[in-house]
């Protein structure tokens, strides 16, 4: 049997987050969820008593494990969306990020980590652990002091289920690798609790072809999400997997990294704001080579530079960067496409009318974000009247790019080789 695939985020964020969009609402994710193209969505900050008190409200369980959104809300949402993308299956996980902070090895660290749950109900029950040990009321996504592998252990213990994901492993600050504060193993994070890490996510700044020349990675899935702080950066990078409608095959996918895990869709590393090393107050910007060179310090105020995710990747690989997996996991770049379209019109923000105008056009008439991206023939995109965006997404389906790395907080730059001036 064929199971169907699905495209799957679990990180992402509602407007209880600090630093997130007032439409961080179910009804905001289930709109753009259509309109990207993805399937199976993380609530978020299940930890926020009010936020579960809106997913008991507006969401229903469907398949085992999964949660619709309430019907009324749905038509209403459907009403608004293009014919096109109506259709289009949305479910729901119970999901958060939960920062903790603790000391370690003589050293503080502050490590970010996904919890996907199989109800609501075991939500709650996590809850019920951990509003003893901090305010879960503060942020959607809490902070507490609490050692990474204890929370491993107090999920594992309200249920062996639950998904637990070291978050964006490779960020200077709060990675499991990361160059500030992580570890340099799994091992050495979560001690004899480590078998029971079965997946990591890459985070912006890096992609699965860096991940694989690290040894202590062999076996674990590397998965993709958005972190998503407003709907429309949902799919900003996601994980594909071939499973059925249902919490137990679609994280069992994950945790077994076999080929029900088809592979990931990425933004391209170096767009991430880590990607690189240096000193945004500077305007410093260096390669893993010109950091180590300069003895890793700032060359304009000689303070200790911002030590970014390639050099990190480098400082604990122990393969070639050309290192391939074995498990042929399927990787895809993409680039957002009002992002594309702006590059088109030469606009330097997607939030402009005609940016966005073009935008839902391109939807109405050719489906989902992810399939233009993706799936739909270039021919179609050029013959439905998108003769420019039809040679642009050729390019990037090619990789035909030219990358500005990102560095210190700052996000790269990946634009379009030589694309014409027209616009779409």
């Amino acid at each position: 049997m064929i199971m169907p695939e699905l495209i799957v985020d679990l990180h992402v964020h509602s407007h209880y987050s600090r630093a997130t969009s007032r439409d961080c609402t179910l009804e905001g994710l289930q709109r753009w969820g259509k309109i990207k193209g993805i399937n199976i969505i993380g609530t978020g900050d299940f930890t926020h008593p009010q936020w579960l008190d809106e997913l008991r409200n507006k969401l229903i369980p469907a398949e085992p494990g999964l949660y619709r959104l309430r019907d009324d809300l749905a038509a209403a949402i459907d009403a608004e969306l293009p014919p096109a993308v109506r259709e289009q299956l949305i479910r729901f996980v119970p999901s958060v990020e939960i920062a903790t902070i603790y000391t370690k090895g003589g050293r503080v660290r502050k490590l970010h980590q996904l919890l996907v749950a199989p109800s609501l109900e075991v939500a709650e029950a996590i809850n019920a652990r951990l509003e003893r040990i901090g305010n879960l009321n503060a942020d959607g996504r809490p902070i507490l002091g609490l050692d990474a592998k204890e929370l491993l252990r107090i999920a594992l213990q309200v249920d062996p289920r639950v998904l637990y994901i070291p978050a964006h492993i490779w960020t200077p600050w709060f990675g499991m690798f990361g160059s500030k504060s992580g570890f340099d193993s799994i091992q050495e994070a979560y001690e004899e609790l480590a078998p029971h890490i079965h997946a990591i996510e890459t985070g912006l700044s890096s992609d699965p072809a860096m991940n694989w020349r690290i040894a202590n990675l062999d076996g674990i899935a590397i998965t993709s999400h958005s972190d998503a702080h407003s709907p429309s950066k949902l799919g900003r990078e996601a994980t594909v997997v071939a499973a059925e409608l249902a919490y137990d095959d679609i994280i069992g996918a994950i945790k077994a990294n076999d080929r029900r895990l088809i592979g990931t869709i990425e933004f391209f590393p170096q767009e991430g704001k880590y990607h690189h090393d240096g000193h945004r107050t500077c305007n410093v910007r260096l390669t893993p080579q010109e950091t180590k060179a300069l003895g890793g310090i700032c060359p304009v105020c000689h303070k200790p530079l911002t030590i970014g995710v390639h050099y990190r990747v480098d400082e604990l690989a122990t393969r070639p960067t050309d290192f391939v997996s074995s498990l042929q996991k399927h990787v895809q770049y993409i680039i957002p496409l009002a992002e594309i379209i702006a590059e088109l019109k030469g606009m330097k923000t997607t939030a402009s009318k005609a940016v966005q105008t073009d935008y839902f056009r391109a939807i109405e008439q050719l489906g989902h974000e992810f399939a233009i991206l993706r799936t739909v023939p270039i021919d179609t995109i050029h013959d439905a009247g998108f003769v420019e965006l039809a040679r642009a997404i050729d390019k990037l389906r090619r990789g035909d790019v030219s990358i500005d790395p990102g560095y210190d907080g700052i996000f790269g730059t990946i634009q379009l080789s030589k694309l014409p001036d027209d616009s779409i």
